[in-house]
């Protein structure tokens, strides 16, 4: 596609004054199970896989997301965090292009995407592309979790359609849910060696949130879309990926490269090729702890751009105070924007929607 220029604003309207509010982040029910998992097949004796409670550096060779991919945290285990507002006006930017904005991880959240995407003056009321030439890139993980995944997907092929046939664009990368749901729809039950045992996507699918309206509605096409979606991009100076993980520099040494080898893979319709690829992208917190800014370093010189921008991670867990099992404090967690870190070079953009959180939708670049 070719981006216009710039001939209007995003229908923003007055500048308002924003101020931080406390927002509770509720826990969804399935992470209070304790049970362990077992896949079809795995031995009962088998010791469970564990869990990503800490960065990618801390775990085993072997790890695969056979369990919920987020820590168990109980209702309460929450933290105060000022955050502050983010900017109301649409910044615009010197390169002539409309503004660039980008949407963390949505899980099926239909109507809170819309109701982002209006905020921002990206869509109408009607839920139809009204921002011109702006630029707008989803971050991955569509669907599992939340109650309309496919009704997601729908919306974002149609806006691609209307943002390019004003002069803009919409586009999206790949996140280690749409592998789920392709894995889940290609191979069902087929057994996979997940290096802990014995698993199946069907299986995990279903641990991780999938819904089976998602299930029943998808259609070739959107398995279509899904396969054929870039890993990562680079756009003005920004590293846009989905997992906050190094994984990336397993499939290339540029980004095109590490876009086709997934897309080969795909291509290739082998599960357990597909399953490593699903397990790698689902590795989270490799910016988080010390090392980060190391870690973040080791992408941005291989692929370029002087900042990453990634989903995947909820915020109150990267904020490292979400998942403690000490203490029985009823305090809250306030999501109102990204989360910067990792000495300034990562951008986390998943504000926790499915924890009650917040959908986000962010103008790039942030203000200093």
């Amino acid at each position: 596609m070719v981006e216009g220029s710039m001939t209007q604003g995003a229908g923003q309207g007055p500048e308002v004054e924003r101020t931080a509010t406390v927002r509770d982040f509720r826990v969804p029910a399935y992470v209070h199970e304790t049970a362990p998992y077992a896949a079809p097949g795995a031995h009962a004796s088998e010791p469970a896989p564990p869990s990503e409670e800490g960065p990618e550096e801390a775990l085993p060779e072997g790890y695969t997301p056979t369990q919920r991919d987020l820590p168990v945290i109980r209702r309460g285990d929450t933290v105060q965090v000022a955050v502050d507002p983010a900017p109301a006006a649409v910044q615009q930017p010197a390169t002539g292009q409309g503004p660039l904005f980008v949407v963390g991880d949505v899980h099926g959240y239909l109507d809170e995407l819309l109701a982002a995407l209006r905020e921002k003056g990206l869509v109408d009321d009607a839920g139809q592309w009204c921002a011109g030439t702006s630029r707008l890139w989803f971050l991955g993980d569509f669907t599992d979790r939340g109650p309309d995944g496919i009704g997601v997907i729908d919306l974002v092929m149609r806006l691609s359609a209307e943002a390019a046939a004003a002069g803009g664009y919409c586009k999206a990368l790949m996140g280690n849910h749409e592998l789920l749901l392709l894995g889940a729809k290609r191979f069902g039950d087929t057994p996979v060696n997940s290096g802990a045992g014995t698993a199946t996507f069907q299986a995990a699918w279903l641990l991780n949130g999938g819904q089976k309206t998602d299930m029943d509605r998808l259609q070739d096409h959107h398995l279509q879309w899904m396969a054929r979606l870039d890993a990562m991009e680079e756009v003005d100076d920004h590293l846009l990926v989905h997992s906050d993980a190094t994984t990336y520099l397993d499939y290339g040494r540029s980004i095109e490269e590490v876009n086709d080898t997934v897309r080969e893979t795909l291509t290739r319709n082998d599960a357990e090729e597909v399953w490593d690829l699903f397990r790698k992208f689902t590795k989270r917190f490799s910016f988080r702890d010390e090392g980060g800014a190391d870690a973040v370093r080791s992408l941005l010189d291989t692929y370029g751009g002087t900042r990453i921008v990634h989903g995947h991670s909820p915020i109150p867990y990267l904020l490292g105070e979400v998942g403690s099992e000490d203490g029985e404090d009823d305090t809250r967690t306030v999501v109102e924007g990204p989360h910067v870190y990792a000495d300034g070079l990562a951008i986390a953009m998943d504000g926790g929607v499915t924890m009650a959180g917040k959908l986000l939708v962010q103008q790039l670049p942030l203000e200093a």
